[in-house]
């Protein structure tokens, strides 16, 4: 960005949204590739951490759709009206809730006619999880329709293995809350994006693999 570029619309929309130049001089240093979260000078360590509060950045450092629009617009060289300030998208309830329905609700389950049998509740925290969930969503790395492939993807396999190995495996999935804050879901999406499916096995009399 050529600073002799920016305009007073650039001055106005930064200083509406709670940004300043740092705040995009970083964001383009992450666009190309340099990683500042190693950086140990306090001050960029601070402004690395506004950036991240702000919603620009991700908790892995990569550029979020908002923090994307904000380079978009300042990168723009022509007088352009005054823009909004950038509100945080809002994610409609009812793709938390699909995602809410697909996690097991406890450990016991009948797949393939074979019932097996726990002891724990794999949902727990509801708003908590909405919360965790929504920002997932909103930092654009992932998309509703893959979070769902993947929690499907890990729960087959873990069904899968439960029939191959005659031991329930559900009694070692993550509680829902747990999952999203550890982000569990990313290889599964890696595998998903990759072409990669859960290896269907076929159970003879019963119970037999």
């Amino acid at each position: 960005m050529n600073l002799n570029n920016l305009t007073f619309s650039h001055f106005e929309f930064l200083h509406n949204g709670g940004y300043n130049l740092d705040h995009v001089y970083l964001l383009m240093q992450i666009e190309h590739g340099l990683d500042i979260s190693q950086n140990e000078n306090p001050k960029v360590k601070a402004l690395y951490q506004g950036i991240y509060r702000k919603g620009l950045i991700t908790e892995k450092g990569s550029l979020t759709l908002r923090g994307k629009e904000l380079l978009k617009y300042v990168e723009t060289d022509e007088e352009q009206p005054v823009a909004k300030p950038i509100k945080k998208v809002k994610i409609p309830k009812e793709d938390f809730e699909a995602w809410w329905k697909a996690y097991p609700g406890t450990d016991t389950f009948t797949h393939k006619g074979v019932k097996f049998s726990g002891g724990r509740t794999l949902r727990a925290r509801k708003d908590d999880c909405k919360a965790k969930f929504d920002k997932i969503i909103e930092e654009g790395e992932y998309t509703v329709k893959e979070m769902i492939e993947a929690l499907n993807y890990e729960v087959l396999q873990k069904k899968e293995n439960s029939i191959k190995q005659k031991a329930n495996k559900l009694s070692f999935m993550q509680n829902s809350l747990t999952y999203l804050n550890q982000c569990t879901f990313e290889p599964f999406i890696e595998l998903i994006r990759e072409g990669s499916k859960v290896e269907i096995t076929t159970v003879l009399g019963g119970t037999d693999i």
